[in-house]
């Protein structure tokens, strides 16, 4: 399902249900689990859970909670998950959808902000997304990975926050006085 299947499924095959069936079930749990690792353990079992892939998003796990997971992306030897709040979907969703159409980056959050002005695209007063990530000789941990919280505040600015507007080794604010504002708090 995902590249870290790779490096799952020696394990699960040494303690998995002796079918293929079985291995293929652990296999999928596995994943689920490393999806929703960002999260605080209590929001981890309602957490809605989907794959990307293309930038096309399917849900493997729908929850009842507040939190949308995105699994792990197969392509690369990196590891990364990230979980956000439901009401940033609008905003994710879109930001999928123009990486179909060729837009990236920094034309991808131009437009995006210009659609949150004209009202056009729904950006929530404030958001909360928590991400995992690691190099290719993770051990599976969350202690042997690189966190980040994101605090998403729009239109806040540097002064009014208190914080730096540039990579610090504390939180930070990125693109202070935009729609998607957000205050990144590293480890």
């Amino acid at each position: 399902m995902s590249r870290c299947s790779r490096f799952v499924a020696p394990l699960v095959a040494l303690v998995a249900l002796p079918t293929a069936a079985g291995a293929q079930e652990a296999m999928r749990i596995s994943d689920l689990e490393r999806a929703v690792l960002p999260l605080p353990v209590s929001e981890r079992a309602a957490a809605t859970v989907m794959v990307v892939e293309d930038d096309v998003a399917r849900v493997v796990k729908e929850g009842s909670g507040e939190f949308i997971c995105l699994g792990d992306t197969p392509g690369d030897d990196r590891f990364q998950a990230a979980c956000y709040h439901r009401g940033l979907e609008p905003y994710m969703a879109r930001g999928r959808e123009l990486r179909r159409e060729g837009l990236t980056g920094r034309e991808s959050i131009q437009t995006r902000w210009e659609e949150i002005e004209a009202g056009d695209l729904e950006m929530p007063a404030h958001g909360m997304l928590h991400q995992v990530f690691a190099g290719p000789d993770w051990d599976g941990s969350l202690e042997s990975a690189n966190r980040l919280t994101v605090i998403y505040v729009p239109y806040a600015t540097a002064e009014e926050l208190g914080l730096p507007s540039a990579r610090a080794e504390g939180p930070w604010i990125m693109f202070p006085g935009s729609p998607t504002a957000h205050i990144m708090i590293p480890g």
